[in-house]
């Protein structure tokens, strides 16, 4: 085997190894059972036999809260003060960690990630974790309205940057009403809830305040403005504590920390470092150089208490006044405490909150629902592959194994990530696989054009490769630039999306152009194959599409227009609960019923229901919760009740749920749109020339606009949060369309000097209309399978997309090239005029060489 074949096949075998060593587990392992066969310590299964009996006795008491496994170990382990990590000798702990509850509460979370899959499911996908906490009634009374308002926006945020540290992937905080927050966790274990809980709540109040220079309890009465707090310190594993005199108003607060570091010291003693505001730094050394003493002296210093939450965390000896705005926060701390001690630090919460719901959320698609979305999945992947394989034959063999090497890699990327997949990122993955097959389509079609131009096999091969990389790379590229946007711009499944799919164009380029190369290049020189057979939908088309265009742009336009219109007709009728918010009901029930029936009893009347079932945490009865529109609640008992009368269906509250993103994620999407379509505009001047940036952006903004009109005519549709990636979803497509057509127009000016620019984009729209239609059917296949057996926020992402993808192929024939041509006045000299350097294709070279061999002879 040539050593060219060698590196391609070793790196590919690489990139899917890891990708598998990531994905395996594909499923949760039972804690329990993990851990047990991770020590081979009699004592350590004696002791989770014990957890395991208290966890059965808990299941069994319909009076008391069931226990897991996990945590009756933990309590177990901490009570009786037995070092877990003795069991694990293979993980090694800091040694300077003392504390075997502290030691306990690192060990057991790291064994609980172990024995999860890498790639985990999204609350809507697998439940997760709901919270809701309740804001403290006297923040209320005690700030003004404005203030009041201003500090729950700045919780919310503060919330979600929070978990967003602890790397929980695409998290939903949003208010509940006046006085409450939500917080929903994608893929978090339940377990693992009471510290995600209080890292969330903890407001972090953080102050500096004098200590009494010479008064101490026990030998002193309470000074006036004073109070007594106990100073909690660890020296070689023996705990002390000091009683101490604080001043009660303090001299400094957390509002005058700029920023916290967790560093290291000289010692390898962990601290968290503070950079003060300029307002900060001067307070501090006012206060330091009033508490300083002399360093001969150390019993005349002054000592300044550092306080966190209420806690004494350390009064460090000022000897000196301290300028320059840094102070230092030091204890017994470990790696991971100064880190999240820092991020709090750095998104201080300044409403005090308490938790006052703790729910084990389930899937809000029902198991039939989940089984439907795999079907359509199955059946949408089963069609593409078959069609494949049926018109390009081997070639259809050789894309299906380098597309499903495409999706483990994406898949083994995101585990990597320790990401959590959602539906919103199964719509990335299906876009990446559209975007695959589509790749591979080029790469045969040119390959086939080669071969019917008279070259060998093997030539034509090198041919087709040759002359489809810059479409391949621009078109992906360009897709490329709206994921970026997405990330930096989008909020929750928008984000997600994003995610997926920058990884997805990344891994759609190195499948397409290295592993399919690569195993076509395999067969062609073991001459295993010796001939590229395909079918042929068309055969030497030679229509005249620019004759069309103006009443093509007219009636599209005029449809786009009418679409418009609807939109502000329906204004107030197309924004789902995630936008506008609304009511939530819960009730109780007998009869437990699917989600889908309960929403098909209530959308009639109420129009769109999002009906969810959740278990309290500790244990509990059922509930069942319903999301509609803001009035809408109060109808949902009556409803059901009438509905199904057997089901024992009954009201035990409502509340008002405040928009999760609302005008933010509205805003954020004109963003992402607007942005994405200007880079895109100066990448493809930069690599084209300015007329085909215009009409790219042109007929992006028709698919936009068209798709979003159709899908407010359509009834029964309503614009919830992961729409916004679907539409975002159509501009990767449309652009990715409409560059395979330019970059083919920009082909045929540099092959044939002589022709009129009004026939060579005729004939580069008849030279690409095969894969045109080929990538249109292959993505419908898909797409229509999705929406034909998916159900929920699947079923309408599918359906915005197959009216993108239609939107999308006649755009890039009927609306951008008809925009080139226009921009140029139809003129091919103000194109080669500004016209990028041309692009060396292999017949150039071909004939550079011929002209060099006839002038040496």
């Amino acid at each position: 085997m040539s050593g060219k074949y060698i590196w391609k096949l070793l790196l590919t075998l690489a990139l899917v190894g890891f990708s598998v060593s990531y994905l395996v587990p594909f499923q949760n392992r039972d804690f329990a059972d993990y851990v047990r066969g991770q020590s081979d310590s009699p004592e350590f299964h004696a002791l989770l036999d014990r957890a395991l009996e208290v966890s059965e006795a808990s299941a069994e008491d319909e009076n008391e809260p069931t226990i897991s496994p996990y945590i009756a170990l933990r309590n177990i382990a901490n009570e009786e003060r037995i070092d877990i990590s003795q069991f694990f000798t293979d993980l090694k702990l800091e040694a300077r960690l003392k504390n075997i509850e502290t030691r306990n509460n690192i060990l057991l979370p790291e064994l609980l990630d172990r024995s999860q899959a890498n790639l985990k499911l999204g609350l809507d996908i697998q439940g997760g974790v709901s919270a809701t906490f309740q804001i403290d009634p006297k923040a209320k009374t005690d700030l003004s309205a404005a203030e009041y308002n201003s500090q729950l926006a700045d919780a919310v945020s503060i919330i979600e940057r929070r978990i967003n540290s602890m790397g929980v992937a695409e998290p939903v905080v949003r208010p509940l009403g006046l006085d409450r927050i939500e917080v929903q966790l994608a893929g978090v274990d339940p377990k693992n809830t009471p510290n995600l809980v209080d890292l969330v709540k903890k407001p972090a109040k953080l102050s500096f305040n004098e200590v009494h220079m010479t008064d101490r309890p026990g030998t002193h009465p309470k000074p006036i403005g004073y109070k007594e707090m106990t100073l909690v310190s660890e020296i070689d594993g023996v705990e002390t504590r000091r009683q101490l005199y604080v001043k009660q108003i303090p001299a400094l607060t957390g509002k005058h920390v700029d920023r916290a570091v967790p560093r290291t010291d000289e010692w390898g003693s962990i601290y968290v470092s503070l950079d003060l505001t300029d307002e900060g730094a001067e307070l501090f050394a006012d206060v330091t150089r009033k508490l300083a003493g002399d360093e001969n002296t150390p019993e005349d210093n002054g000592q300044l208490g550092i306080i966190l939450d209420g806690v004494l965390e350390s009064a460090p000896n000022v000897i000196q006044e301290i300028r320059g705005g840094s102070a230092q926060i030091t204890g017994k701390y470990t790696a991971r405490e100064a880190q999240e001690l820092s991020n709090i630090l750095n998104n201080p919460l300044e409403l005090p909150l308490e938790v006052a719901e703790l729910y084990v959320v389930g899937p809000s698609l029902a198991k039939d629902a989940v089984d439907s979305g795999v079907k359509a999945a199955l059946i949408g992947v089963s069609a593409v592959i078959a069609f494949m394989i049926i018109y390009f034959m081997l070639g259809g063999i050789v894309a299906t194994i380098s597309v499903a090497m495409n999706v483990t890699i994406v898949l083994g990327v995101l585990a990597s990530f320790n990401a959590t997949l959602t539906l919103p990122g199964i719509a990335g993955i299906i876009l990446t696989v559209g975007m695959a097959v589509d790749a591979n389509i080029l790469i045969f079609e040119r390959i086939r054009e080669e071969l019917k131009a008279g070259k060998p096999l093997k030539s034509a091969l090198v041919g087709g490769f040759d002359k489809v990389f810059s479409t391949i790379f621009d078109a992906n590229v360009t897709t490329l630039i709206v994921s970026v946007v997405m990330l930096s711009y989008g909020t929750g499944p928008v984000k997600g999306f994003g995610v997926t799919l920058a990884i997805g164009v990344l891994t759609t380029m190195f499948c397409a152009l290295i592993v399919t190369r690569m195993l076509l290049e395999l067969l062609f020189e073991t001459e295993l194959v010796k001939r590229f057979v395909t079918l042929s939908i068309l055969r030497n088309p030679k229509m005249d599409f620019l004759k069309r265009r103006l009443p093509a742009f007219a009636a599209s336009w005029t449809l786009v227009l009418v679409g418009i219109i609807a939109l502000f007709v329906k204004w107030g009728d197309i924004w789902g609960v995630d936008f506008t918010g609304g009511d939530e009901v819960v009730l109780t029930f007998e009869e437990k019923l699917d989600e889908s029936v309960i929403a098909d009893a209530l959308n009639p009347v109420i129009g769109e229901a999002n009906p969810t079932y959740r278990m309290p945490l500790g244990g509990g009865p059922e509930e069942l919760r319903i999301q509609t529109s803001f009035g809408d609640g109060d109808k949902i008992p009556t409803v059901l009740s009438e509905a199904f009368p057997d089901a024992g269906i009954a009201l035990i509250g409502k509340n008002e749920i405040g928009p999760s993103i609302g005008a933010e994620i509205q805003s954020n999407a004109i963003k992402s749109i607007v942005i994405s379509l200007g880079l895109i505009l100066l990448y493809i001047a930069f690599r084209f020339e300015i007329g085909y940036g215009v009409g790219a952006v042109v007929a992006t903004i028709h698919d936009v606009l068209l798709t979003i009109g159709v899908f407010v005519l359509v009834p029964d549709h309503q614009f919830t949060a992961p729409m916004v990636a679907a539409i975002l979803l159509i501009v990767g497509y449309s652009l990715n369309d409409t560059i395979v057509l330019f970059d083919r127009i920009r082909e045929e000016l540099n092959m044939r000097p002589t022709m009129k620019l009004y026939d060579i984009i005729n004939l580069a729209i008849n030279a690409v209309l095969s894969r045109s239609l080929l990538t249109s059917i292959t993505t419908l296949l898909a797409s229509v399978s999705l929406m034909v057996f998916g159900t929920g926020v699947i079923n309408d992402i599918a359906f915005t997309f197959t009216i993108g993808i239609i939107t999308g192929t006649f755009s890039s024939i009927f609306i951008a090239s008809p925009v080139f041509f226009f921009w140029h006045k139809g003129n091919r000299k103000s194109v080669e005029t500004s016209h990028d350097v041309a692009p060396q294709y292999d017949w150039q070279a071909s004939s550079k060489v011929s002209s060099s061999k006839a002038s040496n002879s």
